[in-house]
């Protein structure tokens, strides 16, 4: 765990100019980093000491409190100098977000503390055994007065940098001897628990260091204490679904920008003019600045929207655990739906039309610029955009609503 600054971020204004002066800092390596894998731990080091993690825990928990947008933007800031690091708070804010809007008092209080301390929280959710993406095998059943967790988990961005890891688990208790509800429960745990291993197995072609590989559980014991039950966040209008789709549109919205920044930057100082362009510089031809247009205009797109679904998505978490009003809810989610495909076509776009403005020269393998693209290639498969279309799409026709939970 990260010492945290004493001077903690107290505005949005403040989260967002911390943001930018760490962003600075990862930019100047981010593409070394990806070419030899080198895991940030130092990185993400400043990242938690700087207090931007602890940024959404409640005032009444000793927090900031600052809404979906916020953090949101700080996303973005971070994707566009290194979509890795951006990334792997991911799924610390979505659980976070669980625990406001799931937790007990005394779990609030527990582990909001150890966030403001600076602790780190990663995912263990995803699944590669099952029919669909939703099939949860990993178990938590009664065990000797406490529970016991068994299981496999993929795809677990930021566990090897993590403090606590949020387990998604099925409750297993058939005789009924825990007395809690059958459902959807998620552990917090020690990421040095007894029967835990982290395994840095990752080997996608794109966001290849944010700490995405397999966490297994061996008879991993827990108390009841340390499980929150899903279903109030993931079946009530939350917001909850739409605040991590938000943040997963702001890293592909930081890809786009950072891909674009480094586009202009090759053809302003590399990259030679095509001669029937009859110009002495590359950035003079008429061409390549109409391009430019276009490209800026995506990524203009792309941001604009990501303010908007921020918007709708902090008036549907002003309600509370309660819940937002159906109609805000579903709004925000389409919001989101929206930015998401605007995001996700920009980064895509943009990332693979640098090299289409930069020449022949901008492929170096040294240069590693195609970084760019395989992070946004790797990132955006996470949920396809085809499926926001239809949510859209069918709340337009028939006025029918986007689903609650979405996908986290």
């Amino acid at each position: 765990m990260t010492a945290v600054s004493a001077d903690r971020i107290q505005s949005a204004a403040q989260a967002r100019s911390v943001a930018t002066q760490l962003a600075a800092g990862f930019a100047s390596g981010a593409a070394t980093r990806d070419r030899e894998r080198e895991l940030p731990h130092q990185e993400v080091g400043r990242l938690a000491a700087s207090g931007l993690l602890a940024v959404t825990v409640p005032s009444a928990y000793g927090g900031a409190d600052l809404p979906p947008s916020t953090v949101a933007e700080v996303v973005r800031i971070l994707a566009a100098a290194d979509p890795n690091i951006a990334q792997i708070p991911h799924s610390h804010f979505v659980y976070l977000n669980l625990l406001r809007l799931a937790g007990s008092e005394e779990q609030r209080r527990r582990y909001f503390a150890r966030v403001l301390d600076g602790g780190r929280i990663a995912n263990a959710q995803s699944e590669r055994g099952g029919a669909t993406v939703t099939d949860i095998a990993t178990t938590v059943r009664p065990a000797a007065g406490r529970f016991r967790i068994d299981g496999v988990k993929y795809y677990c961005t930021g566990s090897l940098f993590a403090d606590l890891l949020a387990v998604l688990t099925r409750l297993e208790d058939p005789e009924e001897r825990s007395g809690l509800p059958a459902g959807e429960y998620v552990a917090f745990l020690p990421a040095d628990a007894a029967g835990v291993r982290i395994i840095d197995d990752w080997n996608g072609l794109g966001q290849r260091t944010t700490g995405s590989g397999t966490v297994s559980f061996d008879g991993v014991v827990v108390e009841g204490g340390q499980l929150i039950a899903r279903s109030a966040a993931v079946h009530a209008p939350t917001g909850y679904g739409a605040f991590a789709q938000l943040l997963h549109a702001a890293i592909d919205a930081g890809i786009a920008r950072g891909a674009l920044t480094a586009a202009a930057e090759f053809v302003r100082t590399t990259s030679r003019p095509w001669f029937e362009a009859d110009v002495t510089r590359a950035v003079d031809d008429p061409l390549l600045i109409q391009r430019f247009g276009e490209l800026s205009v995506a990524v203009a797109a792309a941001e604009a929207t990501l303010v908007a679904a921020g918007a709708a998505v902090d008036a549907a978490t002003d309600g509370g655990s309660g819940g937002a009003a159906p109609e805000v809810a579903a709004h925000a989610s389409l919001a989101v739906a929206t930015a998401k495909v605007l995001s996700d076509r920009a980064a895509n776009e943009v990332s693979a039309a640098l090299f289409e403005v930069g020449g022949t020269r901008s492929v170096a393998a040294d240069l590693n610029l195609h970084h760019f693209w395989r992070n946004a290639r790797t990132h955006t498969l996470h949920d396809p955009v085809r499926w926001k279309y239809q949510h859209i799409g069918r709340a337009l026709l028939h006025d029918t609503p986007p689903p609650l939970h979405g996908v986290i």
